[in-house]
């Protein structure tokens, strides 16, 4: 898949993906990963620069399997954001779709 494709919904996907619970980074990459191939390293400068930007807070929880493990927690600022880009992406998703559907007509 391309990969400005996907640097575009990282950030979405993240958002996603918090919105219903609260995750560590790795299980964040397995989760998007399901989907989409994405590397490791694509996701934790994302989940820093949006912590930084107060979107996610983060706390730290023991595991079993390990040391303890940070996990990223929507803020109410972070919800707002994500709505705000679950819509730019509806609008931006149907466009190219009225695109394609006219470009399939037309061949």
């Amino acid at each position: 898949m391309n990969v400005q494709f996907k640097k575009g919904v990282l950030n979405l996907c993240v958002l996603v993906l918090l919105d219903k619970q609260d995750r560590y980074g790795y299980e964040l990459v397995q989760k998007i990963s399901d989907q989409i191939a994405i590397s490791e390293g694509s996701v934790y400068p994302l989940l820093r620069r949006l912590t930084k930007e107060g979107y996610f807070t983060t706390y730290l929880q023991e595991s079993t399997e390990g040391p303890p493990r940070k996990y990223y927690k929507l803020t109410d600022t972070g919800r707002i954001y994500l709505h705000e880009q679950l819509a730019e992406w509806r609008t931006f998703a149907d466009g190219v779709d009225t695109l394609i559907e006219e470009g399939v007509r037309n061949d």
